[in-house]
């Protein structure tokens, strides 16, 4: 038992200590104010086989106390005696460090039914620490469940605990909670280790759970915001939402506003989806990214022949964005404003696009998830923070998870 342990417990012992007070049963009128005392009350016969082994450890008399404790014990007949004995019992085994007498006295404390609610949560954590030295995967886990019923804010039992579930071929149950650990962790204003949110991701990615998957990762990238993070993580939230699927160009977009593109597979790829949904502008301007970081061979076949047929393209469709954005604003529908604000999103113009996305959504008719997604992206990249934290906040469906990362981009350093 550490030492951390071993303190709780005795703060514990020492909170009861003037309930451990041994009294005859109250009786008459005159003893009414005696009865509503807190006090563990024994019978006679209980109070004699007590005494000795009381009167031991009071006077620290540890090899007296171990030798009247057997006494004690077979005396003891009621739960609140067994109580009594118990916890005299764990004060021996704590000061001669006798492990297995601990054990066992936290065990009788807790099925007698009669700690007080105060006690529960050290008593508990120090019979999952003594459990746990053991080996005994399974009474671990219910050791440490049991904890986490009873402190429910314990955060290092819950992460224990995802632990335990995984050693013990539950994984499925681990995700939740080291989601649950993390959650409270930070809303006590205190940073969790990294290995904490790495941890709960990949059993969440592991066990096909989604939803706590793109919690947990739009957590590490918002308080651990490296590249490789955000790589790790929005792969993840494209693999769990298209499996065996390349990232969609959303998913493209967000990779290189937070500069987590790695490799010129990452440029050829996020070049590609742009160049094969229209927007050669886009294309050319990732592969032009690219090339300056040296992640690039412009010379090299496949980016040679992308960057020269994506050139071209974009030259000529620049001369009709005005036209192909007034078009949209007259449309009844808002598939062509979408369209439009895609086009001027790859030539890097925000505040346009962001105009034609939200006339896309007033509109209706477009893919709403895109739209809204896209309109927040839109007004993040313009600077307009307050304003695309509003609106991300608002998205509801099918854009909600990825309207949460971009919000955690938002929480950036600056």
């Amino acid at each position: 038992m550490n030492s951390a342990f071993r303190t709780a417990l005795m703060a514990a012992l020492l909170l009861g200590a003037a309930a451990l007070t041994i009294a005859e049963p109250a009786s008459g009128q005159k003893n009414k104010a005696q009865a509503a005392q807190p006090r563990l009350k024994l019978d006679k016969t209980e109070r004699t086989a007590v005494a000795p082994l009381q009167a031991a450890v009071a006077a620290r008399n540890w090899a007296g106390a171990a030798a009247a404790l057997p006494t004690a014990q077979a005396g003891a007949r009621t739960s609140i005696a067994r109580y009594v004995v118990a916890r005299l019992q764990l004060q021996i085994g704590l000061e001669t460090q006798n492990l297995p007498m601990q054990s066992q006295a936290i065990d009788t404390m807790l099925s007698s039914g009669v700690a007080e609610p105060s006690e529960l949560p050290a008593l508990l954590q120090n019979q999952a620490a003594l459990v746990a030295r053991g080996g005994d995967l399974k009474r671990t886990e219910a050791a440490y469940s049991r904890l986490v019923e009873a402190d429910p804010n314990n955060v290092q039992a819950m992460v224990d605990l995802a632990r335990m579930k995984v050693d013990v071929r539950k994984p499925f149950d681990a995700p939740p909670l080291m989601d649950r650990a993390i959650a409270l962790r930070e809303a006590a204003g205190q940073k969790p280790p990294e290995s904490w949110y790495h941890y709960g991701l990949r059993l969440a990615v592991d066990n096909k759970q989604a939803p706590v998957a793109n919690r947990l990762g739009a957590r590490l990238a918002a308080a651990y915001p490296t590249s490789e993070n955000w790589r790790d993580v929005l792969m993840s939230y494209s693999d769990l939402a298209q499996p065996g699927q390349p990232p969609s160009l959303d998913v493209w977009r967000l990779m290189r506003a937070a500069r987590a593109l790695a490799g010129e597979r990452d440029y050829l790829a996020y070049a590609q989806a742009a160049n094969g949904a229209g927007l050669a502008a886009e294309a050319k301007a990732v592969l032009d990214e690219g090339v300056s970081k040296r992640m690039v061979d412009p010379a090299k076949s496949g980016f040679k022949e992308l960057l020269a047929s994506a050139g071209k393209k974009a030259g000529a469709d620049r001369a009709g964005l005005g036209a192909k954005q007034s078009a949209a604003m007259a449309a009844a529908t808002g598939t062509a404003a979408l369209a439009a604000g895609d086009s001027y999103f790859g030539y890097g113009d925000y505040a346009n696009a962001a105009s034609l996305y939200r006339a896309a959504i007033q509109k209706g008719g477009a893919d709403a998830a895109a739209a809204n997604v896209r309109l927040g992206a839109a007004l993040a990249l313009a600077g307009q923070r307050a304003e695309a934290e509003a609106h991300l906040r608002s998205v509801t469906g099918p854009g909600a998870e990825l309207a949460a990362y971009w919000l955690a981009w938002l929480r950036r350093p600056a």
